[in-house]
């Protein structure tokens, strides 16, 4: 059962939750860039991925010289 409880690799900081990175990845996503092709809009219909973790995801976003996309 340990192996199932390990979070998916990512490079998206532990601040989002195990859920959030363990459902991005399990979306397709697992680094920064490929999150500015998707809007977060998107991203929030992901169940387990909330407005928290958007919000996080977006000053990490931020701090790297990225973003989501404009609508």
């Amino acid at each position: 059962m340990a192996a199932q409880d390990a979070a998916e690799p990512t490079e998206f900081t532990p601040r989002i939750g195990k859920t959030a990175r363990r459902v991005l990845a399990l979306n397709g996503y697992t680094r920064y860039e490929q999150l500015t092709r998707v809007s977060s809009a998107e991203l929030l219909k992901i169940h387990g991925v909330g407005p928290k973790a958007i919000r996080i995801l977006g000053e990490e976003l931020a701090a790297r010289g990225l973003a989501f996309p404009a609508l």
